[in-house]
């Protein structure tokens, strides 16, 4: 279920997080291929920050980074509604933590197909880098980097 090293959890940690902690890039991930608006926004922290900059330069886009939980889930979810149908895979997921925050790395394969017309697709390979806070009980995220490894299709069909 997740890779750690022994630096991980150097200060005391207790390893019962470390699922709880991915388990915030699954919600972010099943709730974005569901169009789960509650699930997905209980991934990240009202505050939190979402930069897929990175990812978007390598097919010369420049999205803003998003802020604010409402806003990301807004935006993600608003714009491929009825238009884009996505399935995420995260594998992996490297783990270190630190008291009550936490640095999460893991790779996420995310198919993106236009409900149109499924000819028309993008298949991307992203380096998500994470950072997180306990939150009550849960772990949530409160920023998000993606970079991009590789693609395939037509991510500008799909992004706009």
């Amino acid at each position: 279920m997740y890779v750690t090293t022994d630096r991980a959890l150097a200060d005391g940690a207790d390893p019962r997080d470390l699922p709880e902690i991915i388990d915030a890039l699954y919600r972010f991930a099943l709730g974005q291929d569901l169009g789960d608006a509650e699930l997905f926004a209980s991934a990240f922290a009202e505050d939190a920050g979402l930069d897929f900059g990175p990812a978007a330069a390598k097919w010369g886009a420049a999205p803003p980074v998003m802020s604010g939980r409402d806003t990301i889930v807004s935006a993600i979810l608003g714009g491929f509604a009825g238009r884009v149908a996505t399935t995420h895979q995260v594998t992996n997921p490297r783990v270190q933590v630190t008291g009550d925050t936490a640095r999460l790395t893991a790779m996420v394969e995310a198919q993106h197909l236009l409900t149109a017309d499924r000819s028309v697709h993008a298949l991307l390979k992203n380096l998500y880098d994470v950072e997180l806070v306990r939150e009550g009980g849960r772990w949530v995220m409160t920023r998000v980097v993606i970079d991009n490894l590789w693609y395939t299709g037509d991510p500008p069909a799909i992004f706009g």
